[in-house]
């Protein structure tokens, strides 16, 4: 294909493989929820986002790499293996024991060449190397640190070899970039346990920011196009959105087509990226786990072959090939990238249980690579036997890849969930002599003598099956009914309908199956009552969805506690406890060991960085009445209750979080209680709300009172 001008400029000067990818790419519609084909985009933005996303949605697959100097005590410290990366920080050590190790780093068995070679035989697109670490060490020369590779006696510069060796394999470069910085003496906060002999007096955090600036425009300036910037070490609470906003600026100000992952911000949402006009980054970065259904945002799951990302030469326990080979499969079916993880030795080498595990899944890719890379998702559910990808062929059909985890005995294998017609006879990659057939029943599309797995998917454990079909894929997905929440007051008017071809949506408000005389859905509908209703997609006359189900309640008002502030002050009262907490504690007596007065909302003040839990009780001043939601978000847990009822439970360990509720509220002061914990790490504490005559977003302090604090 021709690339127009502007495509041009995009690719001029990126890596081979970023080209190529990006090229294949712009024939693709990505980005899209449960694998159907997305629109034109709207808005510049949109289309800037898709045309530098293109060849990493291609790739599909990518190569971790986490390495420095935790190498060399290889997870050893005192009498324990367990360590990893953060060892400086989960062994205490101090910063200038730590420091030692940058005179011992010398890995001369370190081989680019070998590294991208290793990862291109792998099937993988592109590479992301720790460029620095949470210990604050560089593996690249820097101008404005000493604490990097050029005053090591290795003396090279890791990203310059290795930049060169994956642009000669065709691979995407990318950058891992720690926000969080033990070393630097700007950065806060501190460890809490070096916190007495490195005090922080002094540190001035925008000065540290702008030491990260410097080594970010080295890392942007000197190495070519760069494909990927992974940012991590966003949770303390000196990081913010603005922050990372700021900074994501400053990136595309050097290099416009870089993408950025969801932790140059806070890095909020389900999956690591907020889904709202205010979302920061590319996508989100779900970490050792694998979304259960298709988040409909651009993602890549980051996992470890065994227990640790930096080299622990103690832990020995790896993922098998075929489990891996799996992961592939079912990150692939729902949209998103692998970014596997290999933690090379002090002495340069990638472990050899992990380069047997990428050699076995190249041998795999290279027979069923077709069925990974450049592909989506379907809305279909996974089936019982594995999972499914697809592409369009160039004559408008369809190319199913069903992955195939069990392997039917019978040699007979039912797809169901769609509409289409199949085309011609499915294919078994890699194999010579399969004879299958496929054919429509009322089971769906059955295929049979399918004959055996071939000999190079046994080595992954999964066999790929190539299966047309007529047109587009069409999915026997139901409709949807949009309305936001579940909860309305007097009256509310709902969309139904879907984006499948050639069907009407019919629908009831009485709780029965629609059937092929029901109504139309074309516009909104207006609701009046609490209803339950269902609908369904038919074509000419005969259903061919299941049957969506909404409850939608008509609220009744809870009336206010007060009608005015009378002898109220603003603000909150506060309260605030120490202690190790895993979930929100009574506050009550003795335990509390700080009370004030907070504007609205927020961690305030706490005794301590660390280890301490916060409760405000008030008012909460309503303008109108109406149908409210309410957001709590928090890292550690919280809660949220209106009078005595706990209408949020947003408790328990975790990081950042938010939980929403619905609820009807007359206009007037109501009685609101809010609580929270912090262990360790990061801290965030907020209130939003959206309904009628309030601004959408965090809750202002001017609607919050509360009686005077008895001191």
């Amino acid at each position: 294909m021709r690339a127009d001008s502007t495509t041009r400029d995009r690719l001029a000067g990126l890596p081979l493989g970023v080209c190529v990818g990006l090229l294949a790419g712009t024939a693709m519609l990505g980005g899209c929820a449960a694998g159907t084909a997305r629109e034109a985009p709207q808005t510049t933005a949109d289309a800037d986002h898709d045309a530098r996303m293109a060849w990493w949605r291609e790739a599909r697959f990518g190569m971790f790499i986490h390495w420095g100097l935790y190498a060399i005590p290889a997870g050893r410290w005192g009498d324990k293996d367990t360590y990893g990366e953060w060892i400086r920080d989960s062994a205490q050590i101090p910063l200038e024991q730590y420091a030692t190790f940058a005179r011992q780093f010398n890995p001369v068995k370190f081989d680019a060449e070998e590294w991208a070679r290793l990862a291109k035989d792998a099937g993988m697109g592109y590479m992301v190397i720790t460029t620095k670490h949470h210990d604050g060490f560089a593996l690249f020369h820097s101008d404005v640190s000493e604490f990097d590779t050029a005053s090591t006696p290795f003396g090279r510069d890791v990203m310059k070899e290795l930049s060169q060796a994956c642009a000669g394999q065709g691979l995407g470069m990318g950058w891992y970039y720690s926000i969080m910085d033990w070393n630097h003496p700007d950065y806060v906060p501190r460890r809490p346990w070096e916190k007495a002999d490195r005090p922080a007096d002094g540190a001035e955090f925008d000065r540290y920011v702008d030491y990260m600036k410097a080594q970010l425009n080295e890392l942007l300036t000197r190495y070519g196009p760069i494909g990927v910037l992974w940012f991590d070490g966003q949770w303390e609470g000196t990081w913010t959105n603005e922050r990372g906003r700021d900074l994501e600026r400053f990136v595309r100000s050097r290099q416009p087509n870089v993408i950025i992952n969801s932790r140059v911000g806070r890095a909020g949402g389900t999956y690591g990226i907020d889904l709202g006009a205010g979302r920061i980054g590319d996508y989100g970065t779900p970490e050792q786990f694998i979304p259960e259904t298709p988040p409909g945002i651009d993602w890549e799951t980051c996992m470890t072959m065994n227990g640790h990302w930096g080299y622990n030469a103690a832990d020995k326990n790896f993922k098998s090939t075929t489990d891996l080979v799996r992961k592939l499969c079912d990150i692939a079916s729902k949209d998103g990238n692998f970014l596997l993880n290999v933690g090379p030795t002090a002495e340069g080498l990638i472990p050899e249980e992990s380069v047997v595990r990428l050699r076995e899944i190249g041998t795999w890719m290279r027979t069923n690579g077709e069925a990974i890379r450049g592909t989506r998702g379907t809305a279909l559910a996974a089936p019982s036997w594995g999972r499914v990808t697809h592409k369009r062929n160039a004559d408008g059909s369809s190319r199913l890849y069903l992955h195939v985890f069990e392997w039917p005995a019978n040699g007979r294998l039912v797809l169901g969930g769609l509409t289409n017609a199949p085309k011609g006879r499915p294919v078994v990659l890699g194999s010579q002599t399969t004879r299958a057939v496929a054919v429509r029943t009322k089971e769906g599309i059955v295929l049979e003598a399918l004959g055996a797995m071939p000999a190079d998917s046994a080595v992954g454990g999964v066999g790929v099956i190539a299966l047309d079909l007529d047109g587009p894929i069409d999915p026997t997905s139901p409709p949807t009914i949009a309305h936001e929440g579940d909860l309305f007051l007097g009256g509310t008017t709902v969309e139904i309908g879907s984006d499948r071809v050639g069907v009407q949506v019919r629908y009831t408000l009485d709780g029965s199956e629609p059937t092929e005389r029901s109504p139309v859905a074309a516009g909104p509908v207006p609701i009046s009552a609490s209803t339950t209703i269902k609908a369904a997609c038919f074509r000419e006359g005969e259903r061919v969805s299941p049957v969506a189900t909404r409850r939608l309640e008509a609220g009744v008002l809870r009336p206010a506690d007060r009608a005015d502030a009378g002898n109220l002050r603003p603000g909150l009262a506060s309260a605030y406890m120490t202690g190790d907490f895993k979930v929100v504690p009574v506050f009550e007596g003795e335990r509390v060991v700080l009370r004030g007065e907070a504007a609205k909302v927020g961690l305030g003040k706490p005794p301590t960085d660390d280890r301490y839990a916060l409760e405000l009780r008030g008012y909460l001043r309503v303008p109108k009445d109406g149908v409210y939601t309410l957001r709590l978000a928090s890292d550690d847990g919280s809660r949220m209750w209106l009078g005595d009822d706990n209408l949020i439970d947003n408790d328990g360990l975790h990081s950042l979080q938010e939980k929403s509720a619905q609820v009807t509220l007359a206009a007037g002061l109501h009685r609101i209680r809010v609580a929270m914990f912090e262990a360790t790490g990061g801290a965030e504490f907020r209130l939003s709300w959206s309904g009628p005559g309030v601004t959408t977003g965090e809750i202002p302090g001017e609607a919050f009172f509360h009686l005077p604090v008895a001191r």
